[in-house]
């Protein structure tokens, strides 16, 4: 039955007194009438914009009553009382700022908390900016909004940016090579990979894929997605979405198996902040999960305020699950410091300056008013600083500061925390250690953890994606050196019939020793028609573009080539060297004898045996009847006494101590050199002197002579950076046409010498011995090594497998097997006999110098001491030259006071006295 008009009237007048009704109370809750002094407080209006009906939005609103309600009970006196004015965003980017606008332009509120996501906040800080009211928000963590540079943005929560670099160690700490992020296609989701692949990036760790899921993705795409994940090799996956896809996706992830050993899965802060608030079924998923969320430290207040909490939070919400986190620690923290800042910024500009725009047409935009208290207000939001319940509280460039992180493994319905990040120590596995300025690679740093599929074993990382799938390994056709690489081909298929070869039965023996099996199949580089289908560029290109998954054979490493591959350790000797035939020069002519001393070392040699006479003749001239005589005589004598020493013949007798003292030095420095002589002489009339034909590379240029190098190899291009031109430059492909080419020399069009490597240049020397031979290498290369793509994470095993073979005795095995004949045991190409040269006398020479000339010293010392009297009875006016020759003639008298000449006197005495 239809009511009368007045009943209708009654009607809404009782629904207008009940609205007034409750709108005085609730600002009498907050706002008291009188404080403690008795003087009347003064409402001030602050916004409210949250998905009131989301699980952050709940518990944010709990925790910001709660936060006004034991603020204002713990300060009476404040003159100011928050009023809350909420608004319900919904969970849309135009409802918030549809919310904003209402606060700002008709409430006229002096801040806004809120809103929960990056996406709603993004606009409303431009409202907040336009207005001049500060934006409080504890949930949006998303780093773009830094990049706003907003004065009234305050992010009373840690950007998600400083969580990367925990994620960064985390990767890092288990040695895994590669990752895939798993995001979400909003702002939220994107803005935060752009840093984590930075940080990724900074130790070299790829990120070959980037798995982005959309908002409103169903189970089915969310599904197809994951297979395309499982497909990959890759098995770390990092997850960075909001809550409910969150669980959607692990959900699916563990329906299709990818929750089971070897799968490595982590959470971003986002995530583990509220993933205990998920029903049981979806918690099942996440076993073995790690995650990343800030550390709140313990205390009392922190205890109390949680039992407070989830007491009135389940009277407020039954049927909602939820746990206190650090979202709920936010907000009540910036609750207490936009009241505390609100209280000391004062009331005096409380009031909005409006736009005066005329007419129909303006906007809600544009009518909006400017805020007189909000520069004074972010000034004190500036200036909070205070420990709440989330840890220090207060803003810097209007955001938190980095703190620690806990390091969290999902087990059960709970979680354990297996350790800490902070950006000053790194990981760490106690508090305690947090302490430390720098990091620690002596200590585990993080504690046990139980990893998808229940086991304790550190996963790899990666795994070859399906089941039965075979690695492509390319291998290179060739027709020459065959040892190395041998491709059989099956006439009438045109197909390979046989893959052997050095490399391959090294890469078998490698692959065997492999801590677990990797299934690979050889492809050969080839045309239809069995023939090579490009260089090893060209085959290593194929790496690069994903058609094979790595290369096997005599590939070398090089710089250029790393730049789009990545390679092994080498398993073969390395370097370039320079190939050229050798010639006999020892050539039997009558003055070969002249050959095995230098000229330098002959003449140095003539000298001494000179000088040595001199020093002889001089310390035995006036004692000795047989240094004495004529000149000539005396000349001879002394000349054939030094040479006469070189076959230790001399006759003549030194009476004179200095005079044996030289002649024993002297004698000792003439057996080296012989013994020294006879050696090298022997040498050169039986050793078969092989010589180099060119021993310098740049001859080659200088007379415009032809290289060789071998057909497909990156050493073509050495030579023409080596300004050779391509014309002198002649390609080979067997040891035969090697031969031939060295045979018909560069003036028949052949070549006179080739650039290869040393495991090519050994096969070639063993089959031709004793005509060829090696000079310096070139340049260094590091040997033959596998291929594989860029990143690939098999490089590292791969490696190790290596070391394991070339250090045991299966290497030579398969040296023996393939390279048993290529022997040459007559022939060492280095054997040579130099002429020996000064430098390999000159402390002989030395020593025989210092002791002559030592002895000339003490013999001129002595025979002045002996004859000072003469000096003395010189007249002072007389010259130097009449005192010289003087002393001359006295040094060529004999000296009868030696004991030499006296014995002979005394001797003829005897010989006239009659018996």
């Amino acid at each position: 039955m239809k009511g009368s008009p007045t009943s209708r009237i009654n009607f809404n007048s009782f629904i207008t007194i009940c609205l007034f009704l409750n709108v005085c109370l609730s600002e009498g809750v907050v706002a008291q009438s009188q404080n403690t002094t008795g003087d009347a407080t003064i409402p001030v209006k602050v916004g409210v914009v949250l998905d009131m009906d989301s699980l952050v939005g709940k518990i944010g609103m709990s925790c910001m009553n709660m936060a006004l309600s034991e603020f204002y009970a713990t300060h009476p006196h404040y003159k100011t009382r928050l009023v809350f004015n909420t608004k319900d965003s919904m969970g849309d980017v135009v409802a918030a700022a549809s919310a904003a606008v209402e606060l700002i332009r008709n409430v006229e509120v002096q801040a806004i908390i809120g809103p929960r996501s990056s996406m709603q906040a993004n606009f409303v800080i431009s409202l907040g900016n336009k207005s001049q009211v500060p934006i409080i928000s504890f949930s949006a963590t998303s780093p773009s909004l830094t990049s706003l540079k907003s004065p009234y943005f305050f992010r009373a929560a840690r950007s998600g940016s400083f969580q990367v670099n925990a994620i960064r160690d985390i990767v890092e700490e288990f040695g895994w090579r590669e990752v895939v992020p798993i995001y979400i296609d909003n702002l939220f989701g994107e803005t935060l990979i752009p840093y984590l692949t930075a940080a990724l990036q900074e130790i070299n760790i790829r990120v070959p894929y980037l798995s982005v899921i959309p908002e409103s993705a169903d189970d089915d795409l969310i599904t197809k997605e994951l297979y395309k994940l499982m497909n990959n090799q890759t098995r770390v996956f990092i997850v960075h979405v909001a809550m409910p896809l969150g669980s959607r996706i692990l959900v699916k992830a563990e329906e299709i198996g990818m929750m089971s050993e070897g799968y490595v899965w982590i959470m971003t802060d986002s995530m583990t902040t509220l993933w205990r608030s998920i029903n049981s079924s979806a918690i099942n998923a996440l076993q073995g999960i790690l995650g990343v969320k800030s550390y709140v430290p313990k205390s009392k207040e922190l205890e109390n305020f949680t039992v407070r909490w989830k007491r009135k939070f389940q009277s407020d919400n039954p049927n909602v699950n939820a746990e206190m986190n650090i979202i709920g620690l936010w907000a009540y923290d910036a609750t207490f410091a936009v009241a505390r800042a609100v209280e000391n910024a004062g009331t005096a500009n409380l009031r909005f300056n409006r736009t005066n725009i005329s007419g129909s047409g303006a906007t809600d935009l544009e009518t909006l008013g400017v805020s007189q208290n909000g520069p004074q207000l972010i000034k004190e939001l500036s200036k909070i600083n205070f420990t709440g319940l989330s840890g220090d509280f207060h803003f810097v460039n209007g955001q938190l500061e980095s703190s620690v992180f806990q390091i969290v493994n999902v087990n059960g319905n709970g979680e354990r925390r297996v350790g800490f990040w902070t950006p000053q120590s790194g990981l760490v596995k106690d508090w305690k250690s947090t302490n430390t300025s720098a990091k620690s690679s002596s200590k585990p740093k993080l504690g046990p953890i139980i990893w998808p599929g229940d086991t304790n074993s550190v996963p790899k990382g990666w795994k070859i994606p399906v089941e039965g799938k075979k690695l492509k390994i390319g291998v290179p056709v060739k027709d020459g050196f065959t040892e190395f690489v041998k491709v059989t081909w099956d006439s009438n298929s045109k197909k390979a019939k046989s893959i052997g070869g050095y490399c391959i039965d090294v890469f078998d023996a490698v692959m065997s020793k492999m801590p677990y099996p990797v299934p690979y199949e050889y492809v050969p580089f080839a045309t239809p028609e069995g023939n090579a289908a490009g260089s090893y560029n060209d085959l290593i290109d194929q790496v690069f573009y994903g058609i094979y998954d790595g290369v096997v054979g005599d590939i070398t490493i090089v710089a250029n080539r790393s730049l789009y591959v990545d390679y092994t350790l080498p398993y073969t000797e390395s370097g370039v060297s320079m190939l050229v035939p050798v010639r006999d020069n020892n050539k039997k002519n009558a003055w070969v004898f002249l050959q095995p001393l230098t000229s330098d070392l002959w003449v140095t040699s003539g000298c001494f045996f000179v000088f040595i006479g001199f020093v002889v003749w001089v310390l035995e001239h006036r004692i000795n009847e047989d240094f004495r005589g004529p000149p000539a005589h005396q000349v001879g004598t002394s000349f054939w006494f030094s040479f006469s020493t070189m076959v230790f013949a001399h006759r003549e007798k030194v009476v004179s101590n200095l005079s044996r003292f030289v002649v024993i030095i002297w004698c000792f420095v003439v057996l080296v050199l012989t013994q020294s002589y006879t050696a090298s002489l022997t040498s050169l009339l039986t050793v078969e002197q092989l010589q180099p034909t060119v021993t310098d590379i740049n001859q080659l240029l200088k007379r415009r002579e032809s290289v060789g190098f071998l057909s497909a190899s990156f050493v073509k291009d050495t030579l023409l950076e080596m300004k050779f031109d391509e014309s002198h430059i002649k390609k080979y492909g067997t040891l035969e046409e090697l031969h031939d080419l060295f045979t018909e020399g560069s003036a028949k069009g052949g070549i006179s010498a080739a650039l290869d490597e040393i495991p090519y240049i050994r096969l070639f020397l063993s089959k031709y011995c004793g005509k060829y031979t090696t000079v310096k290498p070139t340049f260094k290369t590091d040997g033959f090594g596998f291929v594989f793509p860029k990143g690939s994470p098999l490089v590292a095993d791969v490696s190790r497998a290596i070391l394991n073979v070339t250090q045991g005795d299966e290497m030579q095995k398969i040296h023996n097997k393939w390279f048993n004949n290529a022997t040459c045991p007559d022939f060492d190409p280095t054997v040579s006999s130099n002429s020996l040269g000064l430098e390999s006398f000159w402390g002989l020479f030395l020593i025989a110098g210092v002791a002559s000339i030592s002895a000339l010293i003490i013999f001129a010392a002595m025979f002045l001491y002996e004859q000072k009297h003469v000096l003395f009875q010189f007249h002072p006016e007389n010259s130097v030259w009449r005192k010289v020759r003087t002393m001359f003639r006295i040094f060529d008298q004999k000296d009868l006071s030696s004991h030499t000449f006296k014995k002979t006197v005394a001797e003829r005495i005897d010989s006239r006295t009659p018996i």
